[in-house]
């Protein structure tokens, strides 16, 4: 099973090859952010941080201080469907490479995802301290009167695992698999017993 590596900040050429279904191993600087960052950055705030080919994780850590740093013992990503009323706008305007929560985006999303260049990073729930494992420094934290979870976290990852579940040539994963499953129950459902 080929494993896509990926470093950050992604470049256009690489996003444009990514497809649904494709595995990737991220490793780089990537930001999160949830819903208080993102009605900040669709309403117009100015990011602290360039977002040009970042990846924005859907994520709320839980953060522990350590000497003058901090350490992220759980890293979980956030639903993220929260984001949709915010995130085509902030895909248009900051430029992201990818996405990356659990459960997909709609397709305001989607569309913006194909028009912008930008993918979708799909990561289970359930995980939240082997994704912290995967961490390897914390850079800043920004916009931090937000409150610790709701704040935008600069971190590092390495070798931190992915599904592609939209592409930036429209295709969603998750609409399929609703798609064929809609079709399969429906089936089901006029089959005689």
């Amino acid at each position: 099973m080929v494993v896509i590596p990926l470093t950050t900040p992604l470049k256009s050429d690489v996003i444009k090859k990514l497809a649904i279904g494709d595995k990737v191993s991220l490793s780089g600087r990537i930001i999160t952010g949830r819903d208080k960052v993102h009605k900040y950055l669709a309403s117009g705030g100015k990011s602290p941080v360039e977002l040009a080919g970042a990846v924005i994780y859907h994520c709320g850590p839980v953060a522990t201080p350590q000497d003058d740093t901090w350490r992220i013992t759980a890293a979980g990503p956030t639903t993220s469907m929260r984001e949709e009323p915010y995130q085509a706008d902030i895909i248009q305007t900051f430029r992201p490479g990818a996405i990356m929560g659990k459960g997909g985006m709609g397709n305001k999303t989607r569309e913006a995802m194909a028009s912008c260049g930008c993918v979708y990073l799909h990561l289970t729930g359930g995980a939240a301290q082997f994704y912290a494992s995967r961490i390897t420094a914390v850079e800043d934290v920004h916009l931090a009167e937000f409150g610790q979870v709701e704040a935008m976290w600069i971190i590092w990852v390495k070798d931190l695992p992915a599904l592609v579940t939209m592409d930036s040539q429209g295709r969603s994963l998750h609409t399929e698999i609703e798609n064929n499953s809609l079709a399969r129950f429906k089936q089901l459902l006029d089959s005689p017993i």
